[in-house]
């Protein structure tokens, strides 16, 4: 296998000096997921004033060398020298700042179409939809912040015909610097929710913020927009005047006009929101100039973990779109399973929208006004508490009784939609506790 990076490049890029080396296969940060070929950067876990990551710690990278090591890792870069790790080490005064410089290093080894996608919900999701219909390279997970964007540009295949990354934001400020290493060719700026408005001094704010993901542009620049946006560029939504306009979605099926002629695409998970991410990767690809087949014809494992997918457990199915909510994207997921049909009973199990500020009582209040559709459900977390006093409320997910509750209501036959901010649910791995406690009751 050819390595990712040679020793002599990595020196010259982060300390302006060649020397030999290992082989690296990958870039890593955490010591829990190194594997056998990594380079170990040693990163702190509050990178100072000049990020806002939505948590901060006090861990400090250096003291995992070792186990990064003990997981296969061939080098290590660090702030200071370990003398007790025997592993080669580029020392550099700011490992933050060495990760950034690396990926502007990665970025001038890239050569052909470059994609960015932001928005307030569904980058992961045209991620990975744009990545099978371009075969390109995208990074695994959610990986769209200041660690996640510059080890994308880090780990990128440098054989791949093309390469997708998403930018994210919780705070002013962080797309652009993001799009700065990425140096996209085509923008995609799928949405813009009030997800995270509470750090934003208005709706114009976060607007302006999403739409850094158009700055720091290369080549012709393709734009590439959600039609209600109004901006420049080429659009996709249900407008007339969109250039990919949705016509019908019907189950798993997709009927799209594209620059005039009629297409037909299959829909994974099905649903208006992800209606609207495939036509923007159906413009993308046409747009890149790439085949088309592969954007019409996505499988459905092609959706991520947690956006949507469906497991059966215990004869009770599974809707897992536990990974995020906002208000937009919980009507939307609720709406799609209102509309779905199905032969048992229909339950939902909702966590609370977090970060929405002084508009978060009004959202929670329009979500409950959604549920009468619904045979039964399950609410958690403060954001709701203010409009409920009933026995379907919990305080937190961890609450003792949550997944009792949930496994006496539940018979073979019934479907249960779960889809929460990602706090609640999908950091605790709640969905899999669920699954395993549905199946033990049928055992």
């Amino acid at each position: 296998m050819s390595s990712l990076w040679q020793w002599s490049e990595l020196s010259q890029a982060l300390s302006n000096t060649r020397v030999a080396g290992p082989a690296v296969q990958r870039v890593a940060f955490d010591s829990r997921q190194t594997v056998s070929g990594d380079l170990f950067f040693a990163l702190a876990g509050d990178p100072g004033q000049r990020f806002n990551p939505g948590r901060r710690s006090q861990v400090d990278g250096h003291d995992y060398v070792l186990d990064a090591q003990a997981s296969g890792a061939v080098g290590a870069v660090v702030q200071r020298q370990l003398s007790n790790c025997d592993l080669p080490q580029i020392v550099v005064p700011d490992t933050y700042d060495a990760l950034w410089q690396l990926g502007r290093t990665a970025r001038k080894r890239l050569d052909g179409p470059v994609v960015a996608i932001t928005g307030s919900s569904g980058k992961t999701t045209a991620k990975r939809f744009l990545a099978a219909a371009l075969r390109a390279y995208a990074p695994p997970g959610s990986f769209n912040n200041h660690i996640g964007v510059p080890l994308s540009l880090a780990n990128a295949a440098v054989d791949a015909p093309a390469w997708v990354f998403e930018i994210g934001t919780n705070h002013p400020g962080e797309i652009e610097p993001l799009t700065g290493l990425v140096r996209p060719h085509c923008s995609i700026l799928l949405n813009v929710h009030n997800a995270h408005i509470e750090n934003f001094s208005s709706r114009a704010a976060l607007i302006r913020e999403k739409c850094s993901i158009f700055m720091h542009m290369q080549g012709e620049k393709q734009r590439v927009a959600e039609d209600t946006l109004g901006l420049e560029g080429y659009c996709f939504g249900l407008s007339a005047q969109s250039d990919a306009q949705i016509l019908d979605v019907t189950g798993d099926r997709l009927q799209l006009r594209l620059f005039g002629r009629k297409l037909q695409a299959r829909l994974p998970g099905g649903g208006e929101h992800r209606a609207l991410t495939l036509a923007a990767v159906i413009l993308t690809t046409e747009l890149l100039g790439a085949d088309l087949s592969a954007a019409l014809d996505l499988p459905d494992d092609v959706v991520p973990h947690g956006r949507g997918n469906t497991m059966r457990c215990g004869g009770v199915e599974l809707i897992d779109d536990s990974y995020n909510a906002n208000p937009a994207s919980m009507h939307a997921a609720l709406r799609a399973f209102a509309e779905t049909t199905r032969s048992g009973r229909k339950f939902v199990l909702l966590g609370e929208m977090m970060e929405l500020g002084e508009s978060s009582s009004a959202a929670h209040k329009e979500v409950l006004d959604a549920l009468e559709p619904f045979d039964g459900c399950f609410l958690v977390g403060a954001g709701f508490a203010e409009w409920l006093n009933s026995d379907s409320h919990f305080t937190a997910q961890a609450d003792e009784p949550l997944i009792q509750r949930i496994s006496d209501a539940l018979k073979p036959g019934d479907s249960l939609l779960i889809k929460g901010s990602n706090r609640v649910f999908w950091a605790s791995s709640f969905v899999q506790q669920l699954a395993q406690a549905l199946q033990m009751k049928q055992a």
